[in-house]
């Protein structure tokens, strides 16, 4: 697909991996709608796109709401156009172990609310947005393309149970959807990062980040812009649907 004179949505696109994206895609000519919970974070990253001479759009979205999912998605078509992409990347994070234990007496558990907080935007927000795009690039006729953002710890990973059963399930959607919406000319492609550099990385102590650099094979961490490549070549690639890249420095060989 080109990008030059199309709309892309972006969640959680105001910062961190999403900002990256929209930077790369809006360089490559897209119009970006960033959604984010946030007005003064959503209006600090158009203003610095603004200023690299991306065009983009600010729509404050709870991702996990359908009803702010289904303002925001008419809000953008009013004011851009209807999309012709979506990169579904808002996600939180809630670890916890299932059971905490010591000597034989349980001390602690993963929360329902943990649970549910994580299932409700991680996999549910993509649902919603996923829904509310493939309908305007139906109805627009101009067929379109849907980014997933999952994660290399769909495979399973300790201490995250929710986020991944959630990132497991949304790479079982990008198939499932690729399938549904091909007839429409609408592919759906799904990106799963490893260790990227981002604010809470940052945060770490060195010997903290010197442990999980140290089990990725190209012994560093990845750049926000690695993801967005990743994301740029699904858009750009018309055969590539329903499959995953994963971008993790042959983390998971």
């Amino acid at each position: 697909m080109k990008l030059d004179k199309t709309v892309i949505a972006i969640t959680g696109g105001a910062r961190g991996l999403g900002f990256a994206m929209a930077r790369r895609l809006g360089k490559q000519g897209a119009t970006l709608a960033l959604m984010d919970r946030d007005a003064d974070t959503l209006d600090q990253a158009v203003s610095a796109l603004y200023t690299d001479g991306v065009k983009a759009g600010a729509f404050v979205v709870n991702v996990a709401d359908e009803n702010s999912v289904k303002q925001a998605f008419g809000d953008i078509a009013a004011s851009q156009g209807p999309v012709s992409g979506l990169v579904n990347n808002a996600g939180i994070l809630r670890d916890a172990l299932l059971v905490k234990a010591r000597d034989g007496k349980v001390e602690k558990t993963m929360s329902l609310e943990s649970w549910q907080q994580v299932i409700d935007v991680n996999l549910t927000g993509v649902f919603l947005c996923g829904r509310e795009a493939a309908a305007q690039m139906v109805e627009a006729g101009h067929g379109g393309v849907i980014v997933n953002i999952s994660s290399i710890s769909r495979a399973g990973n300790m201490g995250q149970s929710n986020y991944a059963a959630a990132k497991a399930a949304v790479v079982s959607l990008t198939t499932t959807w690729a399938k549904e919406l091909a007839r429409y000319d609408i592919r759906v492609g799904a990106v799963a990062p490893g260790f990227i550099e981002t604010d809470m990385t940052a945060s770490m102590r060195q010997d903290m980040l010197d442990k999980l650099t140290a089990g990725v094979p190209l012994k560093r961490l990845g750049d926000p812009d690695h993801i967005a490549q990743s994301v740029s070549f699904i858009f750009e690639n018309n055969y590539f649907t329903g499959r995953v890249i994963e971008c993790d420095g042959g983390l998971r060989l």
